[in-house]
């Protein structure tokens, strides 16, 4: 028979005597008036809320993961946007880190996603501010912006040619390239990339830490 929570209505397992979702106790016995199996909680132990969180510690294990990932993905450096699979990795690291002083070991999801996010938003800030730091210091410190300027009209101009091939109008083409070209544009592009990187980090990073708590939280039961 599939055991169901009361209030959030998810499935339950048997040894769970808290639903891994809301945090809703389920108190399970058997027959003959004992607990169902499951790790031992003492009678008198204050209960923690599964569903809140410390944020002192969390924000203390979230900042010291966050900084790293974010300056690691920002978007000159050579992992960009394929650091976001790092970022479910690190978030649910956070989470491991934060349940490890935790007494009772158990989190909700909501809670692993809201420290996820917090994780994310630390994250996706860092790789934006070392993104406009870097092309700060390239452009106007080391004298690197007709290097960066070249490289970006050679990116323009192989789309360009492959939107040409696929029938583009060349008309609209011309007119998008000039755009793009433009101190604008190239603003407006390296400003879009930026907070696509920070939206993908900040979403992988919720996923992250919810998996974590789901997969990571050790069933309770009480014990006589």
């Amino acid at each position: 028979m599939e055991l169901t929570c009361s209030r959030c209505h998810q499935t339950v397992q048997p040894e769970d005597c808290f639903c891994p979702f809301c945090g809703l106790p389920q108190l399970i016995y058997t027959a003959d008036g004992s607990a169902a199996p499951g790790q031992p909680e003492r009678v008198g132990e204050q209960v923690r809320d599964a569903g809140t969180v410390d944020w002192k510690p969390a924000m203390r294990f979230a900042v010291s993961l966050a900084i790293p990932c974010g300056v690691l993905c920002a978007e000159l450096t050579r992992v960009g946007l394929i650091g976001a699979l790092l970022m479910p990795f690190a978030a649910a690291w956070v989470v491991a880190l934060y349940m490890r002083g935790r007494r009772p070991a158990w989190i909700t999801v909501g809670a692993g996603a809201r420290i996820g996010l917090v994780t994310g938003i630390f994250s996706g800030w860092t790789a934006a501010f070392t993104t406009a730091a870097s092309l700060y210091i390239l452009r106007f410190w080391q004298h690197q912006g007709p290097t960066i300027d070249a490289a970006w009209q050679a990116q323009i101009d192989l789309v360009t040619q492959q939107l040409a091939t696929m029938g583009f109008d060349p008309q609209s083409l011309a007119l998008n390239k000039a755009l793009m070209l433009s101190p604008q544009g190239h603003a407006a592009s390296m400003l879009f990339d930026t907070a696509l990187l920070a939206v993908v980090l900040l979403a992988s990073s919720v996923a992250g830490g919810a998996l974590g708590a789901r997969f990571l939280a050790r069933p309770r039961r009480i014990e006589q």
